[in-house]
């Protein structure tokens, strides 16, 4: 259930240029910062608000990142949302539902890591790909109380995690729900995105099938 919010009549506001400046806690590369969008854009419409609403943020979203200010301006008039502060991480559609963008959806971290040399580039690349590649015994839990491991390395996604786990445990990979710190985890989410460590525990919440007679 969406709660409503009253905001104050006829307070209204034009989309701002100005972006949000922000630091994120980690130096983060910009597929990171893709991988982050995904997930919210992902997530948040199965929690409130409405799908056209949601719609309809992603496309201004995107135009205010590649700086086309009128489009933006015109997809929030479309869509009836009303914005009191001028901006996307507060609006509001015609029904009085809120919606609530983070500032990474809207510009990049001030710490964003820009692309280096070639030849850093390669030394990094070649470090990274090699500590991905790196294969460890990830611990999970079921919600039935088992626990076991699984050979993953850092680069591997919850869906190919999600396939080794239903050939183990046979558990069909639609009845399988990934948790770790209380969030769900998407299937194009990497381990890597999840900054998990090697002892850690992913949660798995297992849905039982349901036997018809």
């Amino acid at each position: 259930v969406v709660a409503s919010v009253v905001f104050p009549l006829g307070r209204n506001e034009p989309l701002k240029k100005d972006k949000p400046k922000w630091k994120s806690d980690y130096p983060m590369t910009e597929g990171q910062l893709r991988s982050k969008r995904d997930e919210f854009w992902d997530t948040a419409p199965a929690f409130d608000g409405r799908k056209e609403i949601w719609d309809a943020l992603k496309a201004a979203a995107v135009a205010i990142e590649c700086n086309d200010h009128e489009l933006a301006q015109a997809i929030v008039d479309g869509a009836s949302i009303t914005l009191p502060h001028g901006s996307l991480m507060e609006c509001y559609d015609e029904l009085g539902n809120r919606y609530q963008l983070p500032a990474y959806c809207l510009a990049p971290p001030v710490n964003l890591i820009t692309e280096r040399s070639e030849s850093d580039m390669s030394d990094h690349t070649e470090l990274q790909e090699k500590k991905e590649k790196e294969e460890f015994q990830l611990k999970v839990r079921l919600s039935t109380g088992k626990d076991l491991r699984l050979s993953a390395s850092m680069a591997d996604s919850i869906c190919q995690l999600k396939k080794q786990l239903q050939v183990q445990e046979d558990i069909d990979t639609t009845n399988q729900r990934w948790f770790f710190s209380g969030k769900l985890l998407t299937d194009k989410t990497r381990l890597q995105d999840t900054k998990i460590q090697k002892d850690f525990v992913i949660q798995v919440i297992v849905k039982q099938p349901v036997i018809t007679s």
